[in-house]
């Protein structure tokens, strides 16, 4: 009966958020889409999102088993409290187009990507020796940073967050690995090309330069080197503690034991993971083609509903990311996942929560839309923050695109010619660090965040609550920041 019943349990919710839907629709009477003006968007409407954030934070702390039983129930109910009394102001169609765009045009772009090279990653595993040193630790750190840029944070931390937990296994003060991982290969490592990030891509859609990127590496450079100095010095004295309570890595209890050559297996995975980077890139290329638009511009696509369109180049980039997802487990030996100790875990997180994110976060993004011209920003330091600050919540590369857009009304009269208009070199560079940096600030601030966690977690690894985790943010990375905006953006 109970297996019966947890099977009956999506249908009946589906069928019950019909039946509401259809009972909004009669009662209300609006029988088509009302434009939105999101300045004058109640901000009660945010409620949903910050209730979403809050159970994130602390619901886990409160009854870890409850939260991961009951995650499912607690999106769809945030959710629900958000579309239904918006439908009920605004009307149906509104509410559906609305979420269709965020679902069609945002989540499920998103959701396949990270799919994609979270199959692909899991089919490569670095086998060998690898203990886990602070001197190793940095280079681990050093690498994954390095492949951020080229193979996207999503794929630099799927691919070396496994043989990092791996090399640190005999270590019981680890906590500091996985965090600074997060700062330096989920984040901060991405923003020297468009595939690195999703908000310089955008940038790239929008007519900036695809090796313009290259510009943040002074920026990368500095923070990388502060934090690895910071991360080297918290290790060493977590590592010398490990030794005094007689915790040894494998070279330590067996001398005489030959250490392993490193080898990896699954290297022709390298070949998908080329495959889905092309196609990041082509669905940044292909709707700036004419063959791609009608005759007003407008990308090319099969019509969802109202002005929901599921483009062409979208189609082309999921149907290229499925097939090497599912090229790479046909030809990848099963071994080579055991060794990884591969689970669905942590992208099944990720998939649940991040779309009750996306759906709650419409109205915030709504308002943020409207009132971000409003918002005095002249100064690159002032971009730098507010962009930061609202990326580490809010998804970073909508709000990347605001204040870029805010940026090229400024009236600059030399800079990067974009789609927008002319945006100030200094401008645009403080914005892409901001949206690409802050990511770190937070578990949602950046969807690898919340798979390195999950993994790291299902590996033994206790990893810090919501809030325990910005304490960390708070305490190594602002002061980064700090040094950030004295140096770069004044």
């Amino acid at each position: 009966m109970k297996s019966i019943s947890k099977r009956l349990l999506i249908p009946v919710a589906i069928l019950a958020i019909i039946l509401v839907f259809v009972c909004v629709y009669m009662a209300t009477g609006i029988k088509d889409v009302v434009e939105i003006d999101g300045g004058h968007l109640p901000l009660i409407f945010c409620l949903p999102f910050a209730g979403m954030l809050l159970s994130v934070a602390i619901i886990p702390l409160i009854n870890g088993e409850f939260w991961e039983k009951y995650r499912p129930a607690f999106v769809a109910g945030w959710s629900l409290l958000f579309l239904v009394p918006f439908a009920i102001a605004y009307g149906v169609p509104s509410a559906m187009e609305h979420f269709l765009e965020v679902i069609i045009g945002d989540y499920l772009t998103f959701i396949v990507l990270l799919f994609g090279l979270f199959c692909v990653s899991g089919n490569i595993t670095i086998k060998g020796s690898l203990e886990g040193t602070p001197k190793l630790n940095v280079l681990l750190l050093l690498i994954g940073a390095i492949l951020s840029s080229w193979i996207g944070t999503t794929g630099a931390s799927m691919i070396m967050v496994r043989p990092l937990i791996r090399a640190n296994k005999w270590r019981a003060r680890k906590v500091q690995v996985m965090v600074f991982f997060i700062f330096l290969v989920s984040n901060a490592g991405g923003c020297l090309t468009p595939v690195g990030d999703p908000p310089l891509l955008m940038g790239f859609m929008r007519g900036v330069d695809f090796f313009w990127s290259l510009k943040l590496l002074p920026i990368l450079l500095v923070n990388t080197v502060v934090l690895l100095s910071l991360f080297y010095l918290i290790d060493r004295n977590a590592y010398k503690k490990d030794l005094a309570d007689g915790l040894l890595p494998e070279s330590k209890k067996n001398p005489a034991k030959e250490k392993r050559p490193l080898r990896i297996l699954g290297l022709h995975n390298i070949i998908f993971l080329a495959a889905i980077v092309g196609a990041v890139v082509l669905s940044g290329v292909l709707p700036t083609l004419s063959a791609f638009q009608d005759a007003e511009g407008n990308v090319l696509g099969i019509h969802i509903y109202k002005e929901v369109t599921l483009t062409y180049p979208a189609i082309i980039e999921i149907a290229i990311i499925l097939l090497c997802a599912f090229l790479s487990f046909k030809t990848t030996r099963r071994q080579v996942r055991v060794a990884n100790q591969f689970s669905w875990g942590a992208i099944q997180e990720v998939a649940v929560l991040f779309i009750g994110i996306f759906i709650t976060m419409i109205p915030a993004l709504l308002i943020l839309n409207a009132k971000g011209a409003d918002l005095g920003l002249t100064k690159p330091w002032q971009m730098f923050w507010v962009t930061g600050l609202l990326s580490s919540f809010l998804d970073n590369t909508p709000t990347y695109m605001v204040f870029m857009t805010v940026a090229g009304t400024l009236g600059a009269t030399s800079g990067i010619s974009t789609t927008i208009g002319i945006v100030n070199q200094t401008m645009l560079k403080a914005i892409s660090c901001g949206a690409v940096f802050m990511g770190a600030n937070t578990y949602i601030g950046n969807a690898p965040n919340f798979m390195v966690k999950s993994i790291a977690e299902e590996n033994g690894i206790k990893m810090p609550s919501f809030f325990g985790y910005m304490l960390w943010s708070l305490s190594c990375l602002i002061p980064v920041f700090l040094l950030d905006m004295i140096i770069f953006f004044i």
